[in-house]
């Protein structure tokens, strides 16, 4: 029998979950309080007992929810589907509140659920070979990485440009080194007067027991063009990851600085670039996150994941209204 699953939200985001979700082995239902949107789903060849205006219709009868809501609603809904046994799929951020996420996260461990966070760049092979290569050892021990999330684009309503865009790299990074930073530093912008963030820049300093990475995340709606870019530097080796790119995302250089006497010298060294299979990162991890329902096993961005990224985005919010570096508590 097909995993029967309920997808709440046919917005700007929830209409790619929609053709995707189709196109998987599960029995599709759609929650859409739009009648617009609604039509969506029906033109896909969603049938009309499969759709619904108010998700409580249908969501007792239903095994797993897909939550592509706007953020200020995540808690609410995430909780109440927990509460009824139901595994749920967030869209990022998880929630607007780290209390609340922290609450998420105790309910799915307290019902046995699965509860994935849509921190999607977990899912594209790009980033899973990077994070195995920090890890293995092959850059050395990491020194900086920077990632820049940023382009011109109409701005989310519902959250500042550090919850809607940063956060996406701000998760990677924690990803990246498997844990997650113990100070931020943040300078927020709001240009255009709407009491929320609409240019951000973030840094984070993760301790480890080689030194210090300092990590940087820069995310605005102003820039030209559209950029999706981590840059990992290493001491044995550094990487630039162009994510709008589909099969040739990551290239890597073998560059060094050496000691000659009372100087540094800078040696480049080899240049490759990797290839990898074209997949749509949003079609991998709903795959996984029905692959988790099917076989119980945690995913790779958990709620867990999801609190602790929230956890950094609010500790930059404070920095910037304060002036301060803030401390994250381990």
């Amino acid at each position: 029998m097909k995993i029967r699953v309920l997808l709440l939200g046919v917005g700007r985001w929830g209409v790619n979950h929609l053709r995707l979700l189709h196109s998987l082995p599960v029995e599709l239902f759609v929650a859409e309080i739009y009648p617009e949107r609604l039509a969506q789903a029906r033109a896909l060849g969603i049938p009309d007992t499969h759709l619904f205006h108010n998700y409580r219709e249908i969501s007792a009868s239903v095994d797993a929810m897909v939550v592509v809501t706007s953020a200020n609603t995540h808690f609410e809904l995430c909780r109440e589907f927990l509460e009824a046994g139901k595994d749920v799929f967030v869209e990022k951020p998880i929630t607007l509140q780290s209390e609340e996420a922290r609450i998420l996260v105790a309910l799915a461990e307290r019902h046995n659920r699965i509860l994935q966070v849509g921190h999607i760049f977990r899912y594209d092979p790009a980033s899973q070979w990077l994070r195995n290569s920090i890890q293995q050892g092959s850059f050395g021990r990491i020194k900086i990485l920077r990632g820049n999330f940023s382009g011109f684009k109409r701005p989310r309503s519902d959250t500042g440009v550090t919850f809607a865009d940063a956060i996406h790299f701000i998760d990677l990074f924690n990803y990246f080194m498997g844990r997650s930073p113990a100070r931020v530093n943040a300078i927020l912008k709001d240009f255009m007067g709407r009491s929320m963030d609409d240019a951000s820049l973030v840094t984070m300093d993760y301790d480890g027991d080689d030194g210090t990475t300092w990590a940087t995340v820069e995310s605005s709606y102003y820039p030209p063009g559209k950029y999706r870019e981590v840059v990992v530097v290493g001491e044995e080796l550094s990487a630039v990851c162009d994510y709008n790119i589909a099969q040739y995302k990551i290239k890597t250089f073998g560059n060094k600085h050496i000691k000659d006497g009372g100087d540094s010298k800078a040696i480049e060294g080899a240049v490759h670039q990797i290839e990898f299979p074209p997949e749509e990162p949003l079609r991998m991890e709903l795959r996984a996150f029905i692959e988790s329902i099917q076989t119980r096993k945690h995913p790779l961005a958990d709620g867990r994941s999801g609190f602790e990224a929230v956890r950094i985005v609010e500790a930059a919010l404070k920095s910037a209204k304060e002036g301060r570096t803030i401390e994250l508590n381990r």
